[in-house]
């Protein structure tokens, strides 16, 4: 039967018949609007109230913005040039004000004379240009602008409103534009079809959608744009939440085979032989994933925990509980360092326990084998038999694991280490090699606020672990601010000294590799900015080359030094790991390549050089690298940036919290969440517009609570057209596809 009901179609018009093709074209290339819907949900950033600027002192640099402002003065100067050699270049100079403060406007050659005639003193319009820096003062060089005469009764109509809506825009369209191809499919919005059940927008007051569309375009109050972003956030959490939501409904309709650990079987022996008692956390989320792993519809949970918060403990006896109930456990890591860094904690820990089948292996014992793509034919042909036969109860491997040619006997459960790293089809890879669904258990060390974990994982439920072990250490964090006190830079160096000098080792992370002048485009790039005389906050990241060399050179002269880069042969990185690993390295220049997973407990000093350009919760990955054993760590984010910036206050916030919750909030409230979904889904379409994951915290939690109750009522939405049909546009083939293998 067809569900798409009639009276949608107008919101499904291709903007090509609207607008004409060529801005149907630009606002297709530039802002991926194809129909009337798509344009009637791209709202406002802001709004200008008449006369009223981006305080000017505002702006920021490099970005595209439109200002509503007076001109307060226009000069024509004429010079000399290569181009006009008898004073006959043209340059036309406005400065316009919006009371507060001031802003130079420039154009040249024949671009002076229609401005000149339009921009007289006095005059009220818009502007939109790239804010540049011109001898230390901001400029818009050739800005489009429209004047604000209200002559016609188009414009009269048109800027009637005190509002003045501020579109995304791009070089190519202008904001009034945009606004003005608004007006003429702004009609069409009484046709948009509600996705929110009645009883849910009357029980909130939420206004109905196409009073919510006039609304946000075509404010008259401050209200009316309330009104409008408070209905449109809820249709985003809540078509969003359905669809997580249909998604667990239908996970929980999988078979699956149920794990049940014997009484006094392998996990009993392994937790005899734990030479320390498990933390409350650790129990506590043992215990929900056991609940799971004991029903017959496939677990699927997100085990989220610090770097060092025992999350391997924990899924190393999920593993043997399944080893110890039939089935085999497979747990996927992103490269072959951490797959071969699992492997042998893995087998440290389980001491005898690992040995099943050799001479010494004891009651109860499994093998546990590890599959990497760079294993010898030998030695990979021996796992693949020990994973068909179950001799092998555990595999620990790369991609490799997913192949066509790797079969297991009884695949039970899967985890996923580091989940971000992963593309959705591996993980469904390796589920499809089970005879039912395996279970499914995925870890991260990225501390994710809970409303992002609803909304991004919604299909996982969350096991949080957060408190640390006994026996791992505090670290101290401190800024080094290099620019305002080089001496605290020295001082940063003598400490790593005294580390080493006390048999300790140390990190010092750099942004860069530093052998990009090979790369002729980045070398053009860079002597294009040489040559513009970019200021010093332009100037390049520090490079692990350029480091390295300085530091053997000069401040830690006669340690020894190694450097560790993305770039390098895996034979080479795993070589200086191993060196580094050994206590053979004591200081090791690296990239951000170590801040997954690499475990050197006599770490203890780390300097992060030009920490401004790592985010919050990167900072936080890296600095868990050390103090990982019983002397405590150091962490020195280094930077160049001054007191009252941004970055520095971002900075201090690392260094005033270990709590990776609490950084991971201020991390998304600054940046945004700029497309949260878009980094863990594929994104397509869903960059929410108006939900904010942090602020629209209660929003989403409430909407995931009545979307679950819906789907528990009527999983095909069939009494809800409106809503099918927003989950058609929320789903294109992308996304769903995403959804369906989650």
């Amino acid at each position: 039967m067809d569900l798409v009901p009639a009276p949608e179609e107008p919101l499904k018009q291709p903007l090509k018949s609207v607008l004409g093709p060529p801005t149907a074209k630009v606002m297709a290339e530039h802002l991926g609007l194809h129909t009337v819907g798509d344009l009637l949900h791209h709202y406002p950033r802001r709004y200008e109230e008449r006369g009223q600027l981006t305080h000017l002192a505002d702006l920021p640099m490099d970005e595209h913005v439109t200002v509503v402002a007076q001109v307060a003065d226009a000069r024509l100067h004429t010079f000399a040039s290569a181009r006009a050699p008898r004073g006959k270049g043209q340059r036309l100079e406005v400065t316009i004000t919006d009371g507060n403060g001031r802003l130079q406007l420039v154009f040249f050659g024949n671009g002076v004379h229609k401005p000149h005639k339009d921009l007289l003193p006095g005059t009220s319009a818009m502007f939109a240009g790239k804010v540049s820096l011109f001898n230390r003062r901001l400029q818009l060089a050739h800005p489009a602008y429209e004047l604000l005469r209200g002559d016609t009764e188009e414009a009269v109509e048109t800027w009637a409103g005190a509002l003045i809506p501020i579109y995304p825009a791009t070089a190519k369209l202008e904001s009034w534009k945009i606004g003005k191809a608004l007006q003429l499919v702004l009609p069409s919005a009484q046709d948009a079809i509600d996705p929110l059940p009645d009883s849910l927008r009357d029980g909130r007051g939420l206004v109905s959608l196409p009073e919510a569309l006039l609304k946000i375009h075509r404010p008259h109050t401050k209200a009316d744009i309330e009104d409008a972003r408070s209905r449109l956030k809820w249709d985003e959490a809540f078509v969003l939440q359905v669809a997580l939501a249909r998604r667990r409904h239908a996970d929980a309709q999988l078979p699956a085979v149920p794990r049940r650990p014997l009484p006094d079987g392998l996990l009993t022996a392994f937790d005899d032989r734990l030479p320390f008692t498990l933390t409350d956390g650790q129990q506590k989320v043992s215990k929900e994933i056991f609940d799971d792993l004991a029903t017959d519809h496939p677990m699927h949970r997100l085990l989220q925990g610090e770097v060092g918060s025992g999350k391997t403990m924990v899924a190393l006896r999920a593993m043997l509980a399944t080893v110890d109930a039939g089935g085999q456990a497979a747990m996927l890591a992103p490269t072959e360092v951490l797959a071969q860094q699992h492997h042998r904690s893995v087998v440290e820990m389980m001491g005898e326990l690992a040995e099943g089948g050799m001479l010494g292996g004891v009651e109860h014992a499994t093998k546990v084998v590890v599959l990497t793509g760079s294993m010898g034919t030998a030695a990979r042909r021996q796992a693949l038999l020990d994973l068909v036969t179950g001799e092998a109860g555990i595999v620990i491997g790369t991609h490799a694991l997913i192949e066509d040619k790797v079969q297991f006997h009884d695949l039970g459960l899967v985890v996923v280490d580091e989940q971000h790293r992963f593309g959705v089809e591996q993980r469904d890879a390796l589920r499809g090699k089970g005879k039912q669904p395996p279970h499914l258990l995925v870890m991260t060390a990225t501390p994710i606020p809970r409303t992002v974990a609803m909304t991004v994982f919604g299909d996982l439920e969350t096991s949080v672990l957060d408190q640390l072990p006994a026996g791992r250490s505090p670290i101290a964090s401190h800024v080094v601010p290099a620019a305002d006190k080089p001496h605290f830079l020295a001082r940063a160096w003598e400490r790593v000294r005294e580390e080493v000098e006390n048999g300790h080792q140390a990190y010092v992370v750099c942004p860069r590799i530093g052998d990009e002048e090979d790369d002729p485009k980045k070398a053009a790039k860079k002597k294009a900015a040489e040559a513009a005389g970019d200021d010093a906050e332009k100037r390049p990241a520090l490079a692990v080359l350029e480091v390295a060399d300085h530091l053997a050179k000069g401040p830690l002269q006669g340690l020894r030094v190694e450097v560790l880069h993305g770039r390098m042969h895996p034979d080479d990185k795993d070589a200086v790991m191993r060196r580094f690993a050994a206590g053979e390295t004591q200081v090791l220049v690296a990239t951000t390549v170590i801040e997954v997973g690499v475990n050197v407990p006599n770490a203890t000093a780390m300097v992060i050089m030009d920490a401004d350009r790592f985010g919050v919760s990167q900072l936080h990955q890296l600095r868990g690298r050390v103090g990982r054993g019983s002397a405590a760590g150091l962490c020195l984010l280094v930077t160049e940036m001054p007191e009252a910036s941004p970055a520095r206050q971002r900075l201090n916030a690392v260094a005033s919290t270990l709590d990776g919750f609490e950084l991971s909030r201020i991390d998304l409230e600054q940046r945004r969440e700029g497309d949260v979904l878009g980094q863990a889904q594929s994104g397509a379409r869903t960059s929410l517009k108006v939900l904010a994951v942090i602020e629209d915290e209660e929003i989403i939690a409430e909407a995931r609570e009545e979307a679950t109750t819906l789907v528990a009522t009527d999983p095909d939405l069939q009494a809800l057209p409106g809503l099918r049909t927003a989950l058609d546009a929320l789903l294109d083939e992308e996304r769903e596809q995403y959804l369906e293998k989650g």
